[in-house]
């Protein structure tokens, strides 16, 4: 006879904390649990923990303090995660974007000569700029607006600048004063550690293995540390001071410097990156209602735009969503509380400050080269037939990493693909918005 008394009931607070968690996040009618959420939440923060050591290393290069640039990233991504967790209920990952990071360093403080605080000023206006979109739900028009070519070209462009980003920083490709770039000493060992990492994050990624890119990275560092390459600095320690860099953007200075290209390109990438990853997770996870329309769509936006504009005011570059979070739905995330538990573990990654610092700007170059595969991968969908789609997307990929500016990539790929429809006899492709914006493209060149 089964006697329930051997059954001890769960605590009272335990049962309290799971009402609780079921009135927020709606388990149950997702078909999920918390320990799956739990699970998935740690699954996504694996897969994107390389920004941890990533962010920091590329805005030092602008002169920013690693430091308090990895508190901002942290908190950054912990306080967008968190938004997007309770506000929307959906299970993606905010945190600074890559591409946007380099932007801000390679393009806007060391290509344009700004400062990294008024660089911090341009993220803050796009960030507001999208704010209001998204409230007056102007963005959907604009992103339905833009043809699937140019969006494509944007994100293949933005792939390889970071390929390049890489490949310089890692030294296997170097200055030369006929060639412009030349192949560097490959015979170093910070170069074969470099590919060491690459092949190694490419390997197990292909193998499905959650945190591939992170462990790759460590595995490249922890060589690099039996070869004497890497000063030890410890694993766990109080976070490093934010001061540095919390609240010294500046606002106006952005304005004054007439940086509305720059804004615009901060504006024009997230729009698009964000975009694309919601759509693409709410597939993975079958989120969409029954007209393939993302519920509660406004509310993801809102959080993404206002983790923009606590980032700058932090002192990171533009915070955005992470298509990472698609592995913690693969794994059975279904709610915000996987996001939570993302943010959660954000938080927690504050204690590994020392270990974030010895990881050497190779192995976090293997990491960038490894994500423009991914983003490049995306070329496949162009129609090659029609030269008058394919050919812009061309110019907008290869003007990227060849003008060392996102902005320009972006301004010359919509001009091109205005005068090719134009001169092709298909200028019905070219809608309002295309218009609109190669107008402002041109007067860029023409009048600025």
């Amino acid at each position: 006879m089964n006697d329930s008394r051997n059954t001890p009931d769960p605590p009272k607070h335990m049962e309290t904390t799971m009402a609780l968690l079921e009135k927020v996040f709606k388990l149950s009618d997702n078909g999920t649990t918390v320990r799956t959420e739990i699970i998935a939440g740690i699954t996504t923060f694996l897969t994107m923990a390389y920004i941890i050591a990533v962010n920091p290393g590329i805005l030092a290069n602008a002169g920013m303090d690693f430091g308090a640039v990895f508190v901002a990233t942290c908190i950054a991504a912990a306080l967008g995660t968190a938004v997007m967790g309770f506000a929307a209920n959906y299970p993606v990952a905010l945190a600074p974007g890559m591409g946007l990071n380099a932007f801000f360093t390679f393009g806007v403080v060391l290509g344009m000569g700004q400062s990294w605080q008024i660089a911090l000023g341009c993220v803050f206006w796009s960030g507001i700029i999208f704010l209001l979109l998204s409230v007056f739900r102007i963005r959907e028009w604009i992103i339905n607006a833009i043809p699937m070519s140019l969006k494509t070209g944007i994100a293949v462009g933005i792939g390889l600048f970071l390929a390049i980003i890489g490949l310089q920083g890692a030294g296997v490709i170097v200055d030369h004063q006929a060639t412009l770039v030349t192949l560097g000493d490959v015979t170093t060992p910070q170069v074969l550690l470099f590919f060491l990492g690459f092949f190694i994050i490419t390997a197990l990624y292909y193998r499905r293995i959650p945190g591939a890119v992170i462990i790759g990275i460590l595995a490249t560092t922890a060589a690099g540390f039996f070869f004497g390459l890497i000063e030890y600095r410890g694993i766990v320690s109080l976070p490093p001071s934010i001061g540095p860099t919390l609240l010294q953007l500046d606002i106006f200075g952005a304005l004054e410097a007439g940086l509305y290209a720059v804004i615009f390109a901060f504006l024009f990438v997230d729009l698009f990156d964000t975009s694309g990853t919601l759509i693409a997770v709410a597939k993975e996870g079958d989120l969409l209602d029954e007209k393939d329309r993302l519920p509660r769509l406004g509310r993801a936006l809102m959080a993404d735009s206002s983790a923009s504009v606590t980032g700058s005011l932090l002192g990171t570059s533009t915070t955005t969503s992470y298509i990472e979070s698609s592995a913690g739905i693969a794994s059975g995330g279904r709610t915000g509380l996987t996001a939570v538990t993302v943010a959660v573990c954000f938080i927690l990654a504050l204690f590994f400050s020392p270990l974030a610092m010895m990881i050497p700007s190779y192995a976090t170059a293997s990491a960038l080269l490894f994500v423009s595969v991914l983003m490049i991968s995306s070329i496949s969908s162009i129609n090659w037939q029609d030269l008058t789609e394919s050919a812009p997307v061309v110019v907008t990929a290869v003007m990227m990493p060849l003008t060392y500016s996102i902005a320009d990539g972006i301004a010359i790929g919509f001009i091109s693909y205005a005068l090719i429809k134009l001169l092709a006899g298909k200028s019905g492709d070219i809608n309002i918005s295309v218009s609109i914006i190669t107008l402002l493209a041109l007067c860029k060149y023409i009048i600025l």
